[in-house]
């Protein structure tokens, strides 16, 4: 079982490459780069594994602070389970102090719901995830909506956020960052009970 020394493993899910990321399927992505600007660190490639990372500590300085290591993995996102189980056993994580910051389509956007445990609901990154470590890690789930229309889901995902959500996403995007603190440093209840829509 996990203690308050064991470190974070906290894992934006996306696509790696310029043409990717501004793709809803990324915002787990930009969750990762507002994450790492709040610790004052720097993406560089993972020694172990197939991601970038940063190692920092996020919360209020002193006992309260949490040692966490932002990922992201740069495999693509149905290859997501490869890197984080890398990432975990090189940084010795305990499964349930690892965070997927992802979209979902089942929430309207800007939405968040933060859950341990739980199915994919057909997400590729969830889905690499949970058959490479088994399901029981936490999720922040950023709601994205469903398509309009007849258009397809894969099509939807890796589109760029609208021009009306591209003027709420700065706002949620940050709300998402501080669930991932609220979640480290007051549990899940409390995160859930703040954050949960």
């Amino acid at each position: 079982m996990s203690d308050a020394t064991d470190p974070w493993l906290i894992v934006g899910l996306g696509n790696p490459g310029p043409e990717y990321a501004a793709n809803r399927h990324n915002v787990g992505f930009m969750v990762a780069d507002l994450l790492a600007e709040r610790i004052g660190g720097k993406f560089k490639r993972a020694q172990k594994a197939q991601a970038q990372v940063v190692e920092g500590r996020l919360g209020p300085p002193g006992p309260a602070s949490r040692r966490v290591i932002l990922a992201k993995p740069m495999s693509y996102m149905n290859l997501s389970g490869g890197p984080v189980t890398a990432l975990r056993d090189f940084y010795k994580v305990p499964t349930d102090h690892i965070v997927a910051v992802h979209d979902e389509l089942d929430i309207d956007f800007g939405m968040l719901r933060l859950k341990l445990g739980g199915g994919d609901n057909g997400h590729n990154g969830l889905k690499s995830m949970t058959k490479a470590m088994g399901p029981d890690y936490h999720r922040i789930r950023f709601g994205i909506g469903r398509p309009p229309g007849r258009m397809q889901v894969a099509d939807f995902v890796l589109k760029d956020f609208s021009s009306t959500e591209r003027k709420e996403l700065a706002y949620e995007v940050d709300r998402a960052a501080d669930a991932v603190e609220s979640l480290l440093a007051d549990g899940l209840e409390r995160a859930q009970s703040t954050y949960n829509s």
